[in-house]
């Protein structure tokens, strides 16, 4: 039995804004959450969808995890930087040199992400969200390879990639050296066993492979709360 990557969930200030802005940015449906909030149902093979949950806690970082989004040609990825401003994204910096081909942008509530150029040979094959791009560790991302039964594409100098067998964004770890985690991630990966099993022994396999149990989430949930061998949270939920 392995989980399910069910859904990237986005904490937000507000939270109708933000799902507003990718919603308009992908072109994906928005739905309402069965477990509140909002949803963005995925319109290509991303596999997963994104949430935006309502939270007090403001942005003091950058966050751990972002995304690549491909480009086709150097008009589509002006396109896409175009779009992203109209829609309330703005540039921002975050130490990125001059020379280098790809745009470095943040959300309404300042969530970072890249547009990179066309002609990227990593990312050639993967939908428009072409990577979620993680501070973690080589630890880690072996972690989350036998945590999703997801196939390494990448392990070299310490850097890590993973990537479902069905397609969709690959997810990377950079390695070291980490950034220090100073409170909890405003993005986390809400993961579900399979239909018809049971989630306590899915948690216990988590945790026997490096995972620890936080505690539960809101009394009128079922969900866990977990976190990988480098600290950064994730929610184990039931299936559907």
């Amino acid at each position: 039995m392995t989980s399910d990557l069910l859904a990237l969930c986005f904490d937000a200030n507000d939270h109708a804004r933000v799902a507003g802005f990718w919603a308009g940015f992908l072109g994906w449906e928005t739905v309402e959450d069965p477990r509140g909030g909002l949803a963005l149902l995925p319109a290509d093979d991303t596999g997963f969808r994104l949430r935006f949950v309502p939270s007090q806690e403001p942005k003091i970082r950058q966050n751990q995890i972002h995304f690549d989004l491909t480009s086709q040609s150097p008009e589509e990825q002006q396109q896409s930087v175009e779009r992203a401003l109209a829609l309330g994204g703005r540039h921002i910096d975050v130490g990125q040199k001059p020379e280098e081909g790809h745009v470095v942008l943040a959300d309404p509530e300042g969530n970072e992400f890249c547009v990179i150029e066309a002609g990227n040979n990593f990312l050639a094959d993967c939908p428009f969200i072409g990577a979620l791009s993680c501070d973690g560790s080589q630890a880690v991302g072996y972690f989350w390879s036998k945590a999703l039964d997801w196939p390494l594409v990448w392990d070299q100098d310490q850097e890590t990639a993973i990537r479902s067998p069905h397609g969709g964004p690959k997810v990377t770890w950079g390695g070291p050296p980490v950034a220090a985690k100073t409170g909890r991630n405003r993005l986390h990966f809400d993961l579900a066993p399979p239909a018809g099993e049971d989630l306590q022994a899915e948690v216990d396999r988590l945790v026997a492979l490096g995972a620890t149990r936080l505690g539960s989430g809101p009394a009128d949930t079922a969900q866990v709360v977990m976190a990988d061998p480098d600290g950064n949270e994730f929610c184990v939920v039931p299936s559907a």
